[in-house]
């Protein structure tokens, strides 16, 4: 080999090597909920900031609707490297470590106000038990409020005994427990086929979840309870963060932070909008009657108990708190 080809070689490595380190790091990130659910259209949202930000060095690809992993399956996928981001419902893995429970405690934060101030004390311990798995949370959006949907009227529990009702999360199949009915653990994606097979006829969840899936094409009503406003979480493999740059990972955590303020945002500019088009579509949607209303609330009081029972300190130093401010 001649001196100018052994230079041209090179300098050819060298462009090689130069533009192998310019190239995006690909990141797919799985998430839940139907593509045109505000969860997912913030997680693309995110996704192009985090682009911007980064100069281009992470560039995420969304994909949503449990496409590329199912709901059940994405805190696993994220946690062992399989995808290095994903977004999930928090309580859904209060099965693995109860404390994650802590937005489903019936009744004690109705309002967004509220749920920004219970998250406000809680994200320290929550983060610290995420970080034990693997994970790191980067931005968390919640909910609106969670009301029930039947096909029939209801005014108390007796008249929901046997209905076979579509759970989410511990709170939720207890829940249906404790009004007799017979919780069927279903993913929000599965949720329109277990409707029209008869797996399931009813559940509690936002308005959201009831336009996204069309279920006036099955149920008549929706009774508003606003018991709680579960939140997704944006979560990160932890091994992954910690290869990061400081200065990447203050890119990604600016993006979080703006997305996360705009889809709670966007949460609460469309709640009441969601009982709209489910009342243009048929269904009525009425608040839920005294007696019926009562029942819940002692639920939720005996649910709460449970929960600080199982927690311990760490649980009952978050609602202390959040009752202290």
């Amino acid at each position: 080999m001649n001196k100018m080809t052994l230079k041209a070689t090179v300098a050819s490595a060298a462009l090689a090597v130069v533009a192998a380190g310019a190239q995006a790091e690909k990141w797919d990130m799985p998430m839940a909920y139907a593509a045109s659910n505000y969860h997912s259209e913030m997680g693309v949202v995110f996704a192009d900031k985090v682009r911007d930000y980064t100069g281009g060095d992470i560039d995420i690809t969304v994909h949503a609707g449990g496409s590329l992993f199912k709901g059940g399956e994405i805190k696993r996928a994220v946690q062992t490297g399989q995808a290095p981001i994903g977004e999930r419902l928090m309580s859904a893995h209060t099965n693995e470590e109860p404390l994650l429970g802590w937005d489903n405690l019936p009744f004690l934060a109705t309002s967004y106000a509220d749920n920004d101030k219970l998250w406000a004390v809680a994200k320290d311990k929550v983060n610290a038990k995420l970080a034990e798995q693997n994970l790191v949370t980067l931005y968390s959006c919640p909910w609106p409020g969670q009301g029930f949907y039947f096909k029939k009227e209801v005014n108390s529990s007796e008249d929901t005994q046997g209905v076979k009702f579509r759970s989410y999360n511990t709170a939720t199949a207890t829940f249906a427990e404790e009004l007799g009915m017979i919780p069927v653990q279903v993913e929000a994606a599965e949720l329109s086929q277990a409707l029209a097979t008869g797996v399931v006829d009813a559940f509690i969840s936002s308005g959201s979840t009831g336009y996204d899936r069309k279920v006036w094409e099955q149920l008549g009503y929706y009774y508003k309870v606003n018991a709680w406003l579960p939140r997704n979480y944006v979560m990160v493999n932890k091994q992954v963060w910690d290869g990061l740059s400081a200065d990447t990972q203050a890119a990604i955590q600016k993006a979080a932070d703006e997305t996360g303020a705009a889809c709670t945002a966007k949460s609460e500019e469309l709640a009441n909008w969601y009982f709209e088009q489910l009342e243009a579509n048929g269904m009525k949607v009425v608040d839920a009657g005294p007696e019926f209303r009562a029942e819940l609330e002692a639920i939720g009081a005996k649910m709460t108990d449970e929960w600080l029972a199982t927690v311990g300190e760490d649980g009952q130093e978050i609602v202390d708190a959040f009752k202290a401010n």
